[in-house]
């Protein structure tokens, strides 16, 4: 299956221009690093922190104690990050989602509105 026969919108991510420039999922993988790293610098300092390197936080998204965020990484807006998340890189995290309670995600894009739940 193609990208187009799996997504509704890319334009649900910000990384819509690597599901517009390939044919299937798989082959974005490869290339989430770089284009976080080549987009990250170009969010606005006023809606996202800068936390640590490579790392960028919407200042709407809640962000709870004891979790781990490693870069490149850019959380959206809205967004939850529950206690004890392990997020370890790679990792492109839309607008009003939320990564649960002990989840650990890697080298991932989640579009708007998605839920990774507890123990992910």
């Amino acid at each position: 299956m193609k990208n187009t026969d799996l997504f509704a919108k890319f334009s649900a991510t910000l990384a819509n221009t690597l599901f517009e420039e390939t044919h299937y999922p798989w082959e974005v993988l490869p290339k989430i690093k770089e284009y976080i790293l080549s987009i990250g610098p170009l969010l606005c300092s006023d809606e996202y922190d800068y936390p640590a390197d490579n790392v960028w936080i919407h200042k709407s998204a809640k962000v709870f104690p004891n979790h781990f965020v490693a870069g490149p990484c850019i959380i959206g807006a809205n967004t939850e990050v529950r206690p004890n998340a392990f997020i370890r890189g790679s990792v492109l995290v839309g607008a009003d989602c939320v990564i649960g309670n002990a989840t650990e995600i890697k080298n991932s894009i989640l579009f708007d509105c998605a839920k990774a739940p507890h123990y992910n």
